[in-house]
């Protein structure tokens, strides 16, 4: 055996430390409790575990449009209510994905809608409930490159869509008479993230995305989003709603370069 060769197993060795050592500081470095102090300005975080749900694929099929559930795990018998849910990818280059506030009359218990993950990360769900105490839960979402990620369609048709909306309703298991309702409200639009390249140029596509979102039965509030460029394009949300009776429901959306979209539907005949 020559030198050189008896050398190998060494060297080898001495590059897998290398490389080894970033690797292991980057999953070392927890970005959380900076994210504590920068979004909620350092307010003690409760276990969440019997009240915020957050649920996600653990390997994400598409880190452009990532599914994210957030349910109540509120007890019917529980006399405190959630007032707001923050979404925080954390190590997303804007780690606080959106931000819903609950209609204190609509009893909204579960939000659905898509998300774009840039690295592998932690995704926590904060809740905010009537008694003023903030409750947290957590998954690990391994997922890349989602805010980079190329609009699935083209400049032409994107503003060709922008701002239109559309209003579904589903069936729910509770009887006829149940006032629960579950919806959909989706939004046609790019939301870039400002991390994306124009395919022809090479450029960075500047970011534009609806950053406010208001939803009401009539005039009375359900749900509504301050949005970042996290949420991927064509924004959709689903959730329950307890109806109150009224016989029109509304939206009005809000971007970045203030753009104003409203729209709404008859309850009993929501459409398209």
């Amino acid at each position: 055996m020559t030198g050189w060769t008896r050398r190998l197993p060494l060297i080898a060795a001495l590059l897998g430390i290398a490389f080894a050592v970033p690797a292991r500081a980057e999953e070392a470095y927890d970005p959380w409790p900076g994210l504590v102090q920068d979004i909620f300005n350092n307010r003690p975080m409760n276990d969440g575990s019997a009240v915020i749900g957050i649920e996600m694929p653990y390997r994400a099929e598409d880190a452009a449009i990532v599914p994210v559930t957030l349910r109540s795990k509120l007890s019917p018998a529980d006399s405190r209510r959630i007032r707001s849910i923050t979404l925080v990818i954390d190590r997303n280059p804007a780690p606080m994905a959106a931000k819903f506030e609950l209609g204190p009359d609509a009893n909204v218990t579960e939000i659905s809608t898509r998300v774009r993950v840039n690295n592998y990360t932690d995704v926590h769900a904060v809740a905010e409930l009537s008694d003023g105490q903030l409750y947290v839960s957590k998954v690990y979402v391994k997922a890349s490159g989602g805010c980079s990620a190329p609009a699935g369609k083209n400049a032409e048709e994107a503003n060709n869509r922008l701002g239109q909306m559309r209003y579904r309703q589903f069936a729910r298991e509770e009887a006829p008479a149940s006032r629960i309702r579950e919806a959909q409200i989706m939004i046609g639009h790019p939301n870039n993230s400002g991390l994306q390249m124009d395919q022809v140029t090479q450029l960075y596509i500047p970011a534009f995305f609806v950053n406010q979102l208001k939803l009401t039965q009539d005039d009375s509030p359900v749900l509504s989003m301050e949005g970042g460029i996290s949420i991927s394009e064509d924004p959709n949300l689903r959730f329950t709603y307890v109806s109150n009776g009224a016989k029109r429901f509304r939206a009005e959306a809000k971007d970045t370069e203030g753009h104003v979209f409203r729209n709404e539907w008859d309850v009993e005949k929501p459409g398209t």
